[in-house]
């Protein structure tokens, strides 16, 4: 990988704490973390409030795990991806159902309701956003108020982190490979490295 802000030594005692988490969670220490390290209280800030929404419980946490890879695959944040598709494995979800979202579009792996928020993620996603009263108003419907604002929380928390990975230069660390999970689909009609 090569990022537009050369990683530095994780160090300290919180550094120790976070090498240790990382090793545990991915094997490693990803490079990217190295990147952020740059500005701790940022990196803590950042993990805090996805932490935060990760625990939040109005939502499903398949549909708000569905969401933020399908703003990840939208965006282009391989990084993103990557991890989200690897994270869903340790939360036990449907691994056969995560791997098509890149392809959601076109797969028939999903519910009705799962289209709508993989719709919603992908039009939240768009510059400028492409929310119609017709989606809010269909999952309001679905999920009650408290539901679509936690699903709204993610799925901007995930824009910003996708769109700050690419802008850095942040890219894949091979998190889902790493364990031997499949590839994750491509639309049809991509062509491979394209």
């Amino acid at each position: 990988m090569t990022t537009r802000i050369e990683p530095l030594e994780i160090t300290g005692p919180y550094g120790a704490m976070v090498r240790m988490f990382s090793r545990r969670m991915f094997g490693s220490v990803p490079e990217s973390l190295g990147v952020m390290w740059h500005h701790v209280p940022g990196l803590r800030a950042s993990m805090g409030y996805g932490r935060r929404l990760e625990r939040f419980d109005a939502c499903d946490a398949g549909l708000k795990s569905l969401a933020t890879m399908a703003v990840a695959a939208y965006v282009g944040c391989s990084w993103c991806l990557d991890f989200t598709y690897f994270a869903a494995r340790h939360r036990g979800l449907d691994l056969d159902k995560a791997r098509e979202v890149p392809r959601w579009r076109e797969s028939d792996a999903f519910t009705p309701l799962e289209r709508e928020v993989l719709a919603y993620a992908a039009a939240m996603s768009q510059t400028p956003p492409a929310v119609t009263d017709e989606m809010v108003a269909s999952l309001l419907a679905q999920l009650g108020p408290a539901g679509v604002l936690e699903l709204t929380a993610m799925i901007g928390f995930e824009n910003a982190t996708t769109r700050g990975n690419i802008a850095l230069g942040i890219e894949s660390e091979g998190f889902a490979a790493a364990c031997g999970m499949k590839p994750l689909a491509r639309p049809t009609g991509v062509v491979s490295g394209s």
